[in-house]
């Protein structure tokens, strides 16, 4: 059998240690405390080059130099410091890949735009009727080969209504069956609405996401990568115009569409809600009620310091310098309604 370790590349030197740097290493590890002297006489070599790898190895932070002894940190902590150097260099590459890998996704889009542009096919239908509108979203979903990513902006009060009374149970079901996976961006004005919790929860619950913003420009979707939803007017009350919409199969408008929605995800809020942030938002309530660390703990039977790390939740997840800002913010939201 063919012996190959003479091919195998020293483990160190992908540390950032060249052969004689390694060597040299292994030397201080022996001695433990070593002058330049002694270790140029163990490793046989001149003063000038063992002091210059040794230069290199108190850079690197494996070995400590102490009024002119050198001693050898210990190996887990010095080369575990080194690794983790790597393990980051290997991060930022692999977001540097991902990054290269959704600009494909985008030349793609772009290339189908150019192609649909070039061919012709422009498919608008112009469809009329709340039912139609949410109905067709499970129609879609159902010819879809994989599980359909929806993405949904809801801009007003009766929208959000007619949403949570008549129209939310299909797409609950769709996602419970795995045909689609929502996100929603929704007015926080509308979280308090009659029924509107309850749905949202349920959406969660089977795998939806939703966030909220303080104004939702308008009313639009995308269904996958081919079928988009426009208002046949922008902004506005969607009730108002009859629901009427136009559903648009171009990848350039769902690209579009894709992107306004991604860039109002970024700014949105998650929802007040979950076991995590129910908690956040009691200690808010209660201590807008004027009740101190110790009866918050009391009412609420935990300790103060859970208390207290609720609170630092809620000021990192409102943005917030002190518990009052994180107070007026969570009102402005309607997470204290």
């Amino acid at each position: 059998m063919r012996n190959d370790s003479s091919t195998m590349p020293d483990p160190l030197e992908t540390l950032g240690l060249d052969p004689a740097q390694t060597a040299l290493y292994t030397a201080v590890l022996r001695l433990h405390r070593a002058t330049l002297s002694e270790l140029a006489a163990a490793m046989d070599g001149p003063i000038d080059t063992v002091g210059r790898q040794l230069d290199d190895l108190v850079r690197l932070g494996v070995v400590d130099e102490q009024s002119g002894h050198y001693l050898a940190r210990h190996p887990a902590a010095a080369l575990g410091r080194l690794i983790a150097e790597r393990l980051d260099l290997l991060a930022e590459e692999s977001r540097r890949i991902d990054s290269a890998l959704g600009s494909i996704r985008h030349l793609i889009r772009d290339y189908d735009a150019g192609r649909d542009y070039q061919s012709g096919p422009f498919t608008v239908e112009q469809v009329s009727g709340a039912d139609i509108l949410y109905e067709s979203v499970v129609g879609i979903a159902v010819q879809s080969p994989t599980p359909m990513d929806l993405l949904t902006a809801i801009p007003d009060e009766r929208t959000m209504i007619d949403f949570a009374r008549k129209f939310a149970d299909p797409w609950v079901d769709a996602q419970r069956r795995g045909l689609l996976a929502l996100r929603a961006i929704i007015p926080v004005a509308t979280l308090p609405l009659p029924g509107v919790r309850d749905q949202l929860s349920r959406l969660i619950e089977t795998g939806g996401q939703v966030r909220t913003l303080d104004r939702v420009p308008s009313w639009f979707m995308t269904a996958g990568a081919g079928v988009a939803g426009l208002p046949a007017t922008w902004g506005g009350n969607l009730p108002d115009h009859a629901y009427n919409f136009y559903v648009v199969r171009a990848p350039i408008v769902v690209g579009v569409l894709h992107s306004l929605f991604e860039e109002l995800w970024a700014r949105a809020m998650p929802l007040p809600w979950g076991r995590k942030a129910d908690g956040v938002v009691q200690v808010l309530r209660l201590a807008a009620q004027g009740m101190c660390d110790d009866s918050i703990a009391r009412h609420l039977g935990v300790s103060v310091r859970t208390v207290r790390a609720r609170f630092a939740d809620a000021m990192a997840e409102l943005g917030a310098q002190s518990r009052f800002h994180a107070g007026v913010e969570a009102a402005r939201r309607g997470w204290l309604t």
